[in-house]
């Protein structure tokens, strides 16, 4: 595909997508979905990334889905569009490499979705949050009421979604929204910080810790325990003996 939304650049085993189209704020829209659904099966084909992160061009991490695009849908075109951005952010939450959001500004409406199905979320000082759809007489399209609850509680969530506020990187910091706050000259630079400390490690082991954390918070506890012990001795005899027996040697681990 030839992208013109998207920009990747790797760097020692870390992947920076960059969403450009900063005339309309890096606003979601078909275009949008069918890039970024393409880039991350490149992405799964490839080996020499480890960890990605996902930022905006400009002013904008993501100001929201375009509205230009939606204005004139009628109900099953709407139904769908959902569904379009829903399975771009299944498939993110799915990529079996860890993903960083490292939001630059805005991340209202639909930027605030795709920040919340990255894995961690960076913000600079200018970040700003929010669920705004309700001012236009609609609701999250792309799993919000879902994520949202999910990470913050469910009266956090649904003050956010009744209210419409936007909200501070620091307010998002203290609801469990946001990871890490930082100036914005530093946002990029510790998210690869980040996301270097995280390649360090065992590269099985990262892998399955996404897949069991994520899969047990669709499932029971006992269920997301009886699939923790599966995946922990899968790790046995191979990678996990390789760094325990670094560990006891004092060396670094050979992954």
């Amino acid at each position: 595909m030839n992208y013109e939304i998207l920009k990747l650049e790797v760097q020692n085993a870390i992947g920076i997508i960059t969403i450009s189209r900063p005339q309309a704020l890096n606003a979601l829209n078909s275009k949008f979905f069918a890039e970024m659904d393409q880039m991350l099966v490149d992405l799964s084909q490839r080996n020499d990334i480890k960890v990605l992160i996902i930022t905006g061009d400009g002013k904008a991490f993501v100001a929201g889905a375009d509205i230009a695009e939606m204005v004139d849908m009628n109900e099953e075109q709407g139904s769908n569009f959902s569904k379009v951005g829903h399975n771009t952010f299944n498939a993110i939450e799915k990529l079996d490499m860890p993903v960083i959001a490292a939001v630059n500004g805005f991340a209202l409406g639909g930027g605030c979705e795709l920040a919340m199905s990255c894995d961690i979320r960076i913000a600079s000082t200018f970040a700003k949050f929010g669920q705004p759809e309700v001012n236009l007489g609609m609701i999250p399209g792309y799993a919000g009421t879902q994520r949202l609850a999910r990470l913050v509680g469910l009266s956090n969530a649904l003050y956010l979604l009744y209210t419409a506020d936007m909200i501070s990187a620091d307010d998002a910091m203290r609801i469990g929204l946001v990871q890490k706050v930082v100036e914005a000259d530093q946002l990029i630079p510790e998210a690869i910080t980040i996301a270097t400390k995280i390649a360090s490690k065992g590269p099985k082991a990262v892998k399955k810790i996404k897949y069991v954390t994520r899969q047990g918070m669709l499932t029971d506890f006992n269920s997301g325990s009886e699939l923790e012990s599966k995946e922990f001795g899968s790790l046995f005899g191979n990678e996990g003996a390789e760094g325990m027996r670094a560990f006891l040697e004092k060396r670094k681990p050979n992954w």
